[in-house]
């Protein structure tokens, strides 16, 4: 069990131990230390009231604030769920608000604890509170406990047995069950920006927690700390700390701080952050915009969510069966040769693999995204659909009906059947539509690429199909 009660913290209720990765040493001691959730942070905002709760107390009371945060008796704490992409500040929270409230801190991983843990915390918790001691439960990575796990929590958040704050990486509305989602306060955190991630680069360097100023960095590989982090504040310090550690273990001039470079920075962490999660949320946000940047014709946003995909390990069958799809979906017979480029590269993709394959998807996105486009075939298949739901399926017309069996002809099946062929253009006038369909048009060809051949040669086919 990943289970952690703080213990020995420093005056800002954070863990004091100087071992610590130099992540946990840097976590912000209070709101104004967290970067780039402003949207979080207004004067009397849900978690102001949470983290501060004696300050906000004092000015909704018009009194001088206090210094040291002081929990009102009978004063009740919403239980939390923390929502954002990793770095951005969850764990954070977690411990700003079990110190603002005053509460004992327990902290649990849903990657390795189960439904015993959290009922060992729990009977400790309501024993605790005989004497007036309460609790906050932290759980990490909630989402991974599976829906019956989540009910477990139930009870205990509805008879405040212990204030719950969870923190997830997936959207809530798909990870959480409802009944935990309904009785908690959603909080959603954004990602960090370059600057906000650079800031925090740069208080680590200076920081008597962090690196106190026994090392600097160039510009050049401050930026590329940042770049590599994306909008994971972890990630960057992490890649800080390691690049710090190989630079002052070299002999340097003892009379100046030796200065992290880029190749330092490049030892430490070759490949730059990919926030994607083959499960989760990014997942399906990911895909959503190359699908969505190949039906807009873009073709550079098309390769930009292909390489994601692709860096983050995504399943290459997986994005071939997609660019299948919307080549028959957005492209149709605007460019009938897109959806057979694209079951091609469907079909090398298995026989080749990756890396190779990249090239192959590469090209059959492309030919998705650069194609004209055209929905017609989408709508007719979505109105034809539509009518038969509806009960607009009346009996095949008799002359089109099997006449190949014995007593067909006795039943007048085939009786009347005009041959296309025996007829100029091979087409003639007779109905072929149910009968109160008669007319019905679903297939309405666009005037894009190649549809717009197409859509001349059907309406003099429908004007001799309507001669009869």
């Amino acid at each position: 069990m990943d289970l952690f009660e703080s213990a020995a913290t420093d005056d800002a209720g954070l863990p004091a131990d100087t071992r610590a990765p130099l992540a946990v040493r840097m976590r912000p001691r209070t709101l104004d230390e967290l970067e780039g959730q402003a949207h979080l942070l207004t004067p009397g905002s849900p978690l102001r009231r949470l983290v501060e709760p004696s300050r906000a107390a004092d000015n909704d009371h018009g009194g001088t604030q206090r210094s040291a945060p002081a929990r009102q008796p009978g004063a009740s704490l919403s239980s939390v769920i923390l929502w954002g992409p990793p770095g951005t500040g969850k764990t954070t929270l977690a411990y700003l608000v079990a110190r603002g409230s005053g509460r004992r801190f327990v902290e649990l991983s849903a990657v390795v604890a189960g439904v015993k843990d959290v009922r060992a915390v729990v009977t400790d918790a309501r024993r605790r509170l005989t004497s007036g001691e309460e609790t906050v439960l932290f759980i990490d990575e909630v989402h991974r406990f599976s829906r019956s796990q989540q009910d477990a929590l139930l009870p205990s958040v509805e008879n405040r047995w212990v204030t719950l704050i969870a923190a997830t990486t997936e959207n809530p509305s798909f990870s959480i069950v409802s009944p935990l989602l309904s009785r908690s306060l959603l909080l959603t955190l954004h990602p960090l920006d370059a600057e906000d991630v650079g800031r925090v680069v740069d208080r680590a360097l200076s920081d008597e927690r962090g690196l106190a100023g026994a090392v600097g960095a160039t510009d050049e590989a401050r930026e590329r700390i940042v770049r590599m982090a994306g909008s994971d504040a972890r990630k960057a310090l992490t890649v800080l700390e390691a690049a710090a550690g190989a630079v002052l273990s070299r002999e340097t001039d003892p009379d100046s701080p030796p200065l992290i470079d880029v190749d330092d920075v490049e030892q430490a962490a070759d490949v730059a952050a990919v926030r994607y999660d083959r499960a989760g949320d990014q997942h399906y946000d990911v895909i959503s915009a190359f699908i969505k940047s190949m039906r807009g014709s873009d073709a550079d946003a098309t390769m930009h969510y292909l390489a994601r995909m692709i860096a983050a390990g995504e399943d290459p069958r997986y994005i071939a069966r997609r660019i299948v799809i919307h080549a028959a979906e957005d492209v149709g017979l605007a460019d009938p040769a897109v959806l057979s480029t694209a079951v091609a590269a469907q079909q090398a993709v298995a026989m080749i693999g990756m890396p190779e394959s990249g090239l192959i998807l590469a090209e059959a996105a492309l030919a998705v995204a650069t194609a004209p486009k055209s929905n017609a075939v989408t709508a007719a298949l979505r109105e034809s659909l539509a009518d038969v739901s509806a009960g607009k399926a009346a009996a095949v017309p008799s002359h089109l009906r099997d006449a190949h069996y014995a007593g067909a002809e006795g039943l007048g099946h085939g009786k009347g059947y005009l041959y296309p062929h025996d007829f100029p253009h091979a087409v003639v006038g007779q109905q072929y539509l149910p009968e109160g369909l008669e007319g019905r048009r679903y297939y309405r060809p666009s005037s894009n690429g190649f549809e717009k051949q197409l859509a001349s040669r059907l309406e003099a086919v429908r004007r001799i199909l309507d001669e009869r």
